[in-house]
């Protein structure tokens, strides 16, 4: 029966092929139900609230580590029932980051997932009316591969800053420095630091699940340290802080492994909140970056993911093109309404298909394993920062190996991409980038009268990022 719903033995693979397969997928990604707490949860939103635990005394990470494991192993099985694919889904890294940073600091955590959710329901109508192919061939391929660069360089600073290895100064023309006062100073640095070389020593070694072992190392590490030193938090009120302290998490382990999991975060969103807060042009603008990122990650990660399992078909798209495409524009809906940001394929999945997965029986293992692991939630308040962060700087490094692929001897291109590239990490906006390349792009295509170049479409959306980026002037100036 499941050799003939999954076509197992007609692409060439086993049962026991895709069980093993889809384990290695689920352990290699695994390390997003630590993560995404952490980076949803440190931040606050616009009412100055802890955007997980919805008010002003702390995160509540177990709720939303429990929610990212629920989403991803019901849209994964889905992926595997419904598209057939060996494609595995959760929150997606930068769009998460952007979400907790680019969009709920400027309203409450609900608005921010109405607009999440828009985004889900605009990608699945164009989906579903095959609008999608114009909107990506709109964009030169060059920009996109500038945009992922400047995300993965975006991801690396945050985790940079959030480990506390950078560190604001407060004073003086430079932003940013090394550490405290320019010193690494405390123990939670040093979990940083065996975090990242656990890592990058396993990743050399190509060893499976690299980016899990180097988390839950670093948190032993950091268990043990505060057992031994009792550190303390970084933060202990506004007149005092303790900079050798943990940058979140008190790292002690809890009274109890398993719990029943809690999902008061599913369904908490306004669809139309945000407008409240931000214009419907920055509202259109802040969707329209969400988009872009899911629409450009998705179809490389598809693509990539054929390509490796050798499932490419004549007209070079996967089988079930439609079928994968539509599950994972209705995860972006799913993880807005969750409450846990945009869920996206995950490039960790080739590491499934390395070990022989064809099929979505691969994906319904993975999908399982993640349920599995909502009753597991109370082992992540265990993890501080420093013990994630590391994750954030190698997914940064992942990011950034595409800009091989951008043709620096054009310059219509070289310096879109540049300004793309730095504005994110640099204004810490991913938005802001986005629209600088949009625009600069534009302007020297048409100087270099070569404006047939320009999709109608782009010219659009670069005529929307001036709007947006002149809003203040031209607000003053409407009165």
């Amino acid at each position: 029966m499941l050799d003939s719903f999954f076509k197992i033995s007609q692409r060439g693979s086993t049962v026991g092929r895709e069980v093993r397969g889809g384990l290695v997928t689920f352990f290699t990604m695994a390390y997003i139900v630590a993560l995404n707490p952490l980076i949803l949860g440190g931040a606050v939103d616009g009412n100055h609230k802890f955007l997980g635990g919805f008010s002003s005394f702390g995160p509540n990470l177990p709720l939303i580590a429990a929610a990212t494991a629920l989403v991803a192993g019901i849209l994964t099985i889905l992926m595997g029932v419904v598209g057939n694919f060996p494609l595995a889904l959760a929150t997606g890294l930068g769009l998460n980051t952007f979400v907790a940073y680019g969009i709920a600091s400027r309203m409450t955590w609900a608005d921010a997932m109405g607009l999440v959710v828009l985004e889900g329901l605009i990608i699945t109508v164009l989906v579903l009316t095959g609008f999608r192919t114009a909107v990506f061939k709109a964009v030169p391929q060059q920009l996109k591969y500038a945009i992922s660069v400047g995300i993965g360089l975006f991801i690396a600073l945050i985790g940079l800053v959030d480990s506390g290895f950078v560190r604001r100064t407060g004073t003086g023309p430079v932003p940013v420095q090394l550490g405290d006062n320019g010193n690494l100073v405390g123990w939670p640095i040093v979990v940083f630091l065996v975090g990242l070389i656990v890592i990058i020593t396993l990743m050399v070694r190509k060893t499976k699940g690299a980016i899990l072992i180097g988390i839950v190392s670093a948190t032993v590490l950091a268990v043990i340290l505060e057992k031994a030193f009792k550190i303390g938090p970084s933060f202990i009120s506004p007149e005092k802080s303790n900079p050798k302290g943990w940058g979140l998490n008190i790292p002690s382990l809890p009274h109890n492994i398993t719990a029943t999991p809690h999902f008061d975060l599913l369904g908490h969103f306004s669809l139309l909140g945000s407008f409240k807060h931000v214009s419907v042009i920055a509202g259109i603008l802040l969707i329209f970056t969400l988009l872009l990122s899911d629409f450009f990650d998705t179809v490389g990660t598809v693509t990539a993911i054929g390509h490796e399992a050798g499932l490419i078909e004549a007209d070079g798209t996967v089988p079930n093109n439609e079928r994968v495409l539509l599950v994972d524009s209705i995860a972006a809906a799913a993880g807005g309404a969750a409450g846990i940001s945009s869920n996206t394929s995950y490039i960790e999945s080739a590491s499934g298909v390395g070990e022989g997965a064809r099929t979505g029986l691969a994906s319904v293992v993975t999908g399982i394993c993640f349920l599995l692991t909502t009753f597991l939630a109370p082992l992540v308040a265990v993890i501080p920062y420093e013990a994630a962060t590391p994750a954030l700087v190698i997914v940064g490094f992942l990011m950034m190996t595409q800009v091989k692929d951008i043709d620096w001897a054009d310059l219509g291109i070289a310096i879109p991409a540049f300004l793309t590239i730095i504005l994110m990490p640099f204004t810490y906006s991913i938005s802001v980038g986005i629209g600088a390349g949009f625009v600069s792009h534009v302007i020297i295509r048409y100087v270099q009268g070569r404006r047939k170049e320009v999709h109608p479409l782009l010219l659009l959306v670069a005529g929307l990022f001036v709007i947006y980026f002149l809003s203040s002037p031209l607000n003053a100036w409407i009165g």
